[in-house]
């Protein structure tokens, strides 16, 4: 993933939020050698009334966010790095990550201190399973119960579930009438030339991407009739119709402001991406207060959220930290001091 995940392992959206010092990742940092760059958040805010707890309990920490480079990831990182500001704390921002491994390696070495993940890419990316747990809740479980042993806390999940789909244009969903992927499977088939699909590199190689799904439906893609190619280009490609298929993300707010058909997954094949704070054990040993602090937040994202605060950025261009501010000023987790 880069969902996922990214969506990754989940990238559905590469928009960079330019208004940030942007953390890049060297091959040496992948290495183990860290983050390189980083900023200061400088929000004067405080606990909104629906924040959940009292006071300023992350007084006197500071606390590194991380996160993938792709809008949803951002807006997340943004919005844990501002409700940790409000709670007390100092935050150096070191969202937008290139890949999923970048960020993920920051929390687990402890040079970042938490990032939202998902729960897909834990199990199937991070953690080397091929074989997604279907029910959502018994997936972050199993994420969490495993992944303890790599010094990092899974903190509950959100019903936010940025997983991957296919989608198509509406002259192509109605000239090819599919309506699940095991419809694009006989299509496969019966006329292999029709099936063409727009995705990304990342997707293209992933087991829990166009490979496996390929397999576990038994789908006839030739590679010539799939176009590589960053994941903004995907949905403009799908909606002007120069792949039948294009590879989206769920929570994507460019679906509907694109007019594009989301195939249903009848075989269950695409992992839960659902969304979840993932935190260094020390700094939530030394540092409590964040699961306390997250957990309202993370209890109100769900897919019409995301879709609706990544629209604000990649349709409407709207900066992804003001998106993340607004929305939590809006729903009473903060509030401008």
């Amino acid at each position: 993933m880069n969902r996922r995940p990214h969506p990754a392992g989940h990238r559905p959206r590469r928009r960079r939020a330019t208004r940030f010092a942007v953390a890049l990742l060297t091959a040496a940092a992948l290495a183990g050698c860290g983050l390189v760059s980083g900023s200061v958040m400088s929000d004067n805010v405080r606990p909104g009334p629906k924040a959940g707890y009292a006071g300023r309990p992350l007084s006197g920490a500071q606390l590194t966010v991380t996160s993938k480079e792709f809008t949803e990831q951002i807006i997340l990182g943004q919005m844990m790095g501002i409700v940790f500001e409000a709670a007390g704390a100092k935050v150096i921002d070191r969202t937008s990550i290139q890949g999923s491994i970048g960020a993920r390696e920051a929390v687990k070495s402890g040079t970042a201190d938490a990032a939202y993940e998902y729960t897909g890419t834990g199990w199937i990316t991070y953690l080397g399973h091929t074989k997604p747990i279907v029910d959502p809740y018994e997936q972050w479980k199993a994420v969490r119960a495993e992944d303890a042993k790599n010094g990092i806390v899974w903190l509950p999940a959100s019903k936010l579930n940025n997983t991957y789909a296919l989608a198509l244009n509406s002259e192509n969903f109605k000239k090819l009438a599919v309506r699940d992927l095991s419809d694009v499977t006989a299509l496969s088939h019966r006329k292999p030339s029709a099936v063409t699909m727009c995705v990304e590199n990342e997707f293209a190689t992933r087991n829990d991407g166009l490979p496996g799904m390929a397999r576990a439906y038994g789908m006839n893609v030739p590679s010539a009739n799939v176009r590589k190619m960053t994941g903004g280009v995907v949905y403009t490609e799908t909606a002007k119709g120069t792949c039948a298929l294009g590879e989206v993300f769920t929570t994507d707010g460019r679906i509907k402001a694109m007019n594009l058909h989301v195939l249903a997954d009848d075989k269950h094949f695409f992992p839960n991406y659902n969304v979840a704070p993932e935190i260094n054990a020390k700094a939530l040993k030394k540092y409590p207060a964040i699961a306390p602090v997250l957990a309202p937040v993370t209890k109100a994202l769900n897919n019409t959220v995301a879709q609706e605060l990544n629209r604000k950025v990649d349709v409407e261009g709207q900066d992804p930290h003001e998106v993340a501010k607004n929305w939590l000023i809006q729903e009473g987790f903060i509030k401008e001091a």
